[in-house]
């Protein structure tokens, strides 16, 4: 396998991870929602809407470059992914994960996706031509 090959082949896995970790983001989306709707009418409760606008948000952006840029080992959507998902991610770990507002497992899924996600994009970014 050639070595511009098998860097599509690493970007495109990366792609895939990146659109599993928008999905498991519009699951964590919804449920926010569902969270919210538990609240009465008010500042906690638009919050909680906003923060489900933002994950939703979130998950698109990261699944509409990995489909569209990642895919295609596309330098900006490797930068763009990599910055917006690893921001994202990262938030999430220090906010929630570490405090142990939300179980390991399912929580870690996301990171897990997005570590994939990055690892692999990088090899097919640094192994293109």
């Amino acid at each position: 396998m050639k070595k511009a090959s098998k860097a599509q082949a690493a970007a495109r896995i990366g792609a895939v991870c990146y659109f599993i970790w928008g999905i498991l983001h519009l699951q964590a989306a919804y449920n926010v929602i569902a969270l919210a709707d538990e609240f009465d009418p008010g500042m906690v409760q638009g919050r909680l809407y906003q923060d489900a606008w933002n994950l939703a948000y979130f998950a698109i952006f990261a699944m509409v470059i990995a489909v569209v840029f990642n895919w295609r080992n596309n330098r900006w959507g490797y930068w763009l992914a990599l910055a917006q998902v690893s921001a994202t991610d990262i938030g999430f770990i220090v906010l929630i994960l570490i405090p142990g507002y939300l179980p390991l497992f399912p929580g870690i899924l996301g990171p897990v996706f997005w570590v994939l996600g990055a690892a692999f994009t990088t090899a097919g970014y640094l192994g293109r031509d």
